[in-house]
């Protein structure tokens, strides 16, 4: 410590690497060095594209939908941007800029993926043996029990209470590793939230639209209570982030209340996005249903008109068939 109790300041410097400089128009064009994810990224997308391409040979009458593809690969963009870009650098130096990566991780990334329909795409590409192995685990009870819409609804309001009012977003901000792990939570937390609302590929559970928007209600007053708590703490929630000793940008507490108003404003900007989406589906599901319903009906009274058009003229052809026996007979 130094003479006034403070923390040396060798000691405020980040986990990840020195104290980043101030926030310039080169921050937009940094990229993390080594850039493991984008190598990730880049080779999860060129195995997606040969799947397709041999998927789309073997079955050019049912191709992959090439909305799949471009949400794989947004979702992917979205992932470096949180993680390999300017946001990665400053994560660890300002509280801000790490809850947008968080958004990032817990709401168009995950949604992205599961449009994309990645399981759907593994079915199709496998051998029957292996498809007969992956279904296996899709259908049994572990996956059955994580991907029902209670678990991961309170998996998702667990993960975001306790990593951020917790030691462990402290420890996080201080060991590479954790980060990392901690990143993978949100991410796989999502993914499990918002499965029942928008996955394409094959799900053991399915909401009923009314489920859906309770399921969304309930969920989004979570989002809320933490962004506000965190917003208006009287103190830095971190230590990480209160011994930095930033010579530029916001002070930790001030840095603190933008990332809880991002989380509450921001995030449930998004909640009220997915609503919308729900309520525009079921709007469009409902259109759909009359449709199928007046078309049902339209089928029902040409039918019968047929119905009726064959009867008359068998009763037509019956009657000359008579008349002609009776002349034939005078």
């Amino acid at each position: 410590m130094d003479e006034d109790g403070g923390v040396e300041p060798a000691l405020r410097l980040p986990a990840h690497g020195p104290l980043p400089p101030p926030p310039d128009v080169s921050t937009l064009f940094y990229w993390a060095n080594p850039p493991v994810i984008t190598l990730v990224a880049a080779l999860l997308f060129i195995g997606w594209i040969v799947a397709v391409r041999r998927i789309n040979a073997a079955h050019p009458q049912n191709r992959v939908p090439r909305r799949r593809t471009a949400s794989f690969a947004v979702a992917l963009a979205l992932l470096l941007v949180a993680l390999q870009s300017g946001l990665e650098r400053y994560d660890t130096a300002l509280f801000s800029a790490h809850m947008v990566q968080h958004l990032l991780l817990l709401f168009p990334i995950p949604i992205l993926l599961l449009r994309a329909g990645p399981v759907t795409l593994l079915l199709r590409l496998a051998s029957p043996r292996w498809r007969a192995r992956l279904l296996a685990v899709l259908e049994s009870r572990v996956v059955g029990v994580l991907s029902h819409p209670l678990v991961a609804w309170i998996t998702f309001v667990v993960v975001l209470w306790a990593t951020h009012l917790s030691p462990l977003f402290n420890v996080a901000l201080e060991d590479s590793l954790i980060h990392d792990l901690e990143h993978s939570l949100y991410l796989g937390s999502a993914l499990l939230f918002w499965s029942p609302l928008f996955a394409i590929d094959p799900v053991r559970h399915k909401l009923t639209r009314a489920g859906a928007l309770g399921y969304l209600i309930t969920q989004m007053p979570q989002n809320s209570f933490l962004g506000v708590a965190i917003m208006w703490a009287p103190a830095p929630l971190y230590a990480h982030y209160a011994t930095l000793a930033r010579s530029w940008g916001p002070t930790p507490l001030e840095d603190q209340q933008l990332a809880g108003a991002i989380m509450w404003l921001i995030g449930d900007a998004l909640f009220l996005v997915a609503i919308f989406i729900v309520l525009a589906a079921w709007a469009r599901a409902e259109e759909r249903g009359g449709s199928r319903y007046d078309l049902a009906q339209i089928d029902v009274a040409t039918a019968e008109i047929r119905r009726r058009e064959v009867a008359l003229a068998e009763r037509l052809r019956n009657e000359r068939e008579g008349a002609n026996e009776r002349g034939e007979t005078k």
